[in-house]
This record gives C-alpha cells, structure tokens and sequence, in this order.
C-alpha cells in the first residue's frame, strides 16, 4: 500500500520563496508507485494543502490530517522542505514528536542547537576535531560596545543573523565605521546576532546522511563567488557563484573533510540529510567549521541535489531511500 508522505513547505522566514523552490524537486522526485505525497504550505496565517482542483484544504492540526472529499488523510511520514523556523529550529519536530509523526530531519533538540550558530559552534569546539573561528555572540537588549568587540575580534570579519539562513542579513566588515550598522542589519533579521573573525581561503560543503545505519558523505562542492562572499544575491542569482562539484581537492584534503563531518554528524546525533560547511584556510590547509544546515536547500540546482548526482544516484532513490528509514527508524 502506498505510504502517505506530507511534503512541508514555506515556513515563516525570509526563506519562504526557497523553501517552495525545495519542496518542488523533492515532490518532482518521489516515486509516484510508492508514495502519495500532499504539499502542505506551512504560513503564520495557515496551514494548507492545495487540492488538484485548486481548493484549500486546511491541516488540522490536533492530529495533522486533511479531509478531502469527506475522506480523511493522515500521514505515515512528514518530510520537512521548510527552512529557517518552524521547520529548521526544532519547532515542527517537536510537534510531530507528540502527535508520533515519523518525519527526515533531526529532532527537536538538535534542530535548535544547530539553528542557533553560536551555541552550535560551542559544542562542535568541544569535540577538539576542527577549527572555529573566534566570535562574539550579541542578544538584543543586552548591552555591547564596538570597543569590546574589537578587542576580542580583528577585522575583517562577518556580521550575521545568529538564527537565519541564505545569507540574509549577513555582512562582511573591513572597518570599524561599517561594524555598527552590520550589526544593526542583522538585528533587523533576528534577536541575536553572530559577529566572526574572517578566515581567509576555500568555502567548501559536503552533504551528510545516514541509511540503515551507515553513514555516508556526499562529494563535496566548493563554491566560488564573484561576490565579495556567498550572500544571497551569489547564492540564488544565476552566473554569481560556481559551485564545482566534486570539489578540485587532494586526497588529503577530501579525507579530511569527510571525516570531520561525519564525526560531527554523529556527535551531534543528527538525523536525515544536512550540510556542513567548511573554510579550507588559505597557506595552512586547516579545516574551519562554518555550520550545519539540518535543512539545506534542495531546489533542483542547489548544491544537495548537484552532490547527489555526482555520487552517481538518482533524487528518486535518494530521497526514497531517506523516507524508508525515516519510518523504520521512527521511535517515539
């Protein structure tokens, strides 16, 4: 029989637009004999599903079903295409813990942990495997001053959201006169704001999932933007940013980096498909730790999608392999 899938999208971010782009390939791309999918568009004024007949078909959400046709439909498996909040930050995964829904991302605990980059890049410190570059995390209300900034960090260095994604809100700073309105733009985007020193050298990223309890490493990409880093004009706008994959880096290099992410994964007890990205320092060949992204985009150029057709294997196996683990490993 087949298996019900709710294919979640949208969210409440500015990464809306994205996550309906992700949503699309991952619905294009599943297996048609085996899952019945519903694209329920997640907005603070709703949830719905658009019927094939245009209507919109409210969620009830005590027990996150539809009725359509008088038949009600609840769902074997929900797979989360939304990113930034609700969909990133643990919110729905702690939803569909009490509802006992199986879903492809990790929990409720880690999404947040991970969606929070200033508490995230603490504990991947402590696992003593890779480099963090130095930072200051600021919360708004809470007082600072540009002195004590600049006597912790030396420019240049990146102003960001410390909750937010697709480079919103981002800035790269080179002078003391830019640091204070950097700081204010990222507080438009999020109540607290990650302020790091800049490493200098290669971005590259590597997608990390597990099935059947192996885990397996992706090849990796690494981008190269003719902006003056990877914002979201570079990331979303055609011609802006290569993006190589598989990555042009040594065996070293490439052993490195699929070590470091895949004991990062486990030790952060990640679930389902992230990314993990990476600076290669420029003279030094050290790894930096960027982030994870517990919910990378996956429109059909995105750099996920790229990954896995240069491993050789199709978005339909891909992610129908990530929904039958998802419901043979569900636990409640």
């Amino acid at each position: 029989m087949k298996k019900n899938i709710a294919l979640l999208a949208g969210g409440y971010s500015g990464e809306y637009v994205i996550s309906i782009q992700t949503a699309k390939t991952i619905e294009s791309n599943l297996d048609t004999e085996l899952y019945n999918s519903y694209k329920i568009v997640v907005t603070r004024d709703g949830w719905w599903h658009e019927a094939a007949d245009g209507a919109k078909v409210p969620v009830d959400k005590n027990d996150f079903s539809l009725t359509i046709g008088g038949e009600k439909v609840k769902f074997d498996c929900a797979f989360i295409a939304i990113h930034g909040t609700p969909g990133e930050d643990g919110r729905m995964q702690g939803y569909l813990d009490m509802l006992n829904i199986p879903y492809n991302t990790c929990n409720a605990i880690v999404s947040a942990l991970t969606f929070n980059k200033s508490y995230c890049n603490k504990v991947v410190k402590a696992f003593n495997v890779v480099n963090i570059a130095n930072s200051v995390h600021l919360i708004k209300g809470e007082p600072y001053s540009v002195g004590n900034i600049l006597e912790q960090l030396q420019m240049p260095m990146f102003v960001k959201p410390n909750e937010s994604g697709s480079s919103l809100g981002v800035s790269k700073v080179k002078s003391i006169e830019e640091l204070l309105p950097a700081i204010e733009k990222a507080f438009k985007e999020d109540n607290q704001v990650l302020i790091e020193e800049f490493i200098e050298g290669r971005e590259l990223t590597i997608g990390v999932y597990r099935v059947d309890g192996y885990l397996h490493t992706l090849p990796a990409t690494e981008i190269v933007s003719k902006n003056e880093f990877f914002d979201y004009e570079a990331k979303y706008t055609p011609g802006v940013t290569s993006e190589i994959t598989p990555a042009p880096i040594d065996d070293s290099v490439k052993e490195q980096l699929e070590t470091k992410a895949a004991y990062i994964y486990r030790h952060l007890n990640c679930r389902g498909v992230v990314r993990m990205d990476f600076i290669l320092q420029k003279g030094t060949n050290k790894l930096y730790f960027l982030e994870v992204n517990t919910m990378p985009g996956q429109s059909e150029n995105s750099i996920v999608p790229q990954q896995v057709r240069a491993a050789g294997k199709s978005l339909t196996d891909f992610y129908g392999a990530l929904i039958e683990d998802c419901l043979k490993n569900h636990s409640v």
